[in-house]
């Protein structure tokens, strides 16, 4: 059981710290090994039996044999090693963020909002936010 961070509060941020990096650990390996093509290989002509050679959880597996961007990170996944995937599949940077937004986003729209500066801020900041605004004025 790990402390409680200041960084526990805010919605949708997945810190790689420790115990984070830890319980993603097998994932992160997997990722890693599409580096080499005999690995890609051998992933595209059996995902599920490959995904059997690392000692990852049946729910990491299952994240990642549905190309559940979002839940591979909240299982411990890095978002660096978890694009591996993507690009494995074709697929853009701007795709995997349309697909975590999880409200049917177009690549297109995702592109857009980003042009016009990412996510409204409200609703995505530190729950404790007002407390630190409090001390810093």
């Amino acid at each position: 059981m790990r402390d409680i961070r200041d960084y526990d509060d805010i919605p949708g941020t997945y810190i790689m710290d420790g115990a984070h990096n830890r319980k993603g650990y097998h994932l992160n390996m997997f990722c890693m090994s599409l580096n080499k093509q005999e690995n890609r290989d051998r992933f595209a002509a059996s995902e599920a039996d490959y995904l059997q050679s690392f000692p990852m959880t049946e729910e990491q597996r299952e994240a990642v044999l549905n190309r559940d961007w979002l839940r591979m990170l909240q299982l411990g996944g890095n978002i660096y090693y978890t694009f591996k995937i993507a690009a494995f599949d074709g697929l853009t940077m701007q795709h995997v963020g349309a697909e975590m937004s999880g409200s049917n986003m177009t690549v297109e729209d995702f592109r857009q909002m980003m042009l016009e500066g990412g996510r409204p801020i409200d609703g995505n900041r530190s729950k404790s936010e007002s407390k630190l605004g409090n001390q810093n004025g």
